[in-house]
């Protein structure tokens, strides 16, 4: 059955073992992706995600709700064929990382980001082999290429299912260190997200909370989060 389909016209979801992994039935017939390929997941916990939301639908197909399956479709439609692109991508931010461009005032906030971003940065160093340079402000500093290529690798490991959501991590936060604290279970999610947001908490602790940008904050930690979910499901298949 097409995700592309719009109106709900199963009854019955089920979660099947298959070749390679696990299935998402409707009425005994087999989930598809947009491009007719099987929605094969590697792991139950993935699939029963997934079957979730199928069974959660009650007249509409809406994607919006469906996050899950969208993440499926990705790995299995784009970043399958792509993986060496998507990592390249990824691999880009350890160039740029959010932990090496430093506030050069006020004196509170570049206590406050030492406090949280330098022990990243000393892990990635000793965990890869990749330190990184840090720098005030947002000229851009050159970082050793040796130190991005070895980031680049630990990346370049990962199979199709864990790249697209580690994607998600790397893309919100800003920063590829944390996210591979994450997926290497060097720090937990909620840490990370503070870490990753210490310039706008301290933005709101200086000049008010602004409500928009809470709104906004609050729906870019529900993503951050599941994509954290996404890559614990798989975490047995991570390579």
């Amino acid at each position: 059955m097409s995700f592309l389909r719009k109106k709900r016209f199963w009854s019955d979801v089920s979660v099947v073992g298959s070749t390679g992994g696990f299935v998402i039935h409707l009425d005994g017939r087999g989930v598809k992706t947009p491009a007719k390929h099987d929605l094969n997941v590697p792991t139950r916990a993935a699939a029963e995600m997934i079957a979730a939301e199928w069974a959660a639908v009650e007249e509409e197909i809406d994607p919006a709700f469906m996050p899950a399956t969208l993440w499926a479709n990705v790995a299995i439609d784009r970043v399958g064929e792509k993986h060496g692109e998507v990592v390249d991508i990824l691999a880009a931010y350890g160039a740029t990382d959010l932990l090496c461009y430093r506030a050069t005032h006020p004196e509170v906030l570049v206590k406050r980001q030492a406090a949280v971003w330098d022990a990243p940065l000393a892990w990635a160093k000793a965990a890869f082999g990749a330190p990184l340079n840090v720098t005030q402000g947002i000229i851009p500093v050159d970082q050793p290429n040796q130190s991005v290529a070895n980031l680049r690798f630990e990346v370049a490991r990962m199979e199709p299912f864990t790249l697209s959501a580690f994607h998600d991590l790397v893309h919100i936060s800003g920063s590829l260190v944390l996210s591979l604290a994450i997926f290497h279970q060097e720090m937990d999610v909620e840490s990370v997200w503070e870490a990753a947001q210490v310039d706008e908490i301290w933005q709101s602790e200086f000049w008010g909370e602004d409500e928009d940008a809470a709104a906004a904050a609050t729906k870019k930690r529900a993503s951050f989060v599941f994509a954290a979910k996404l890559l614990d499901s798989v975490a047995d298949h991570a390579y």
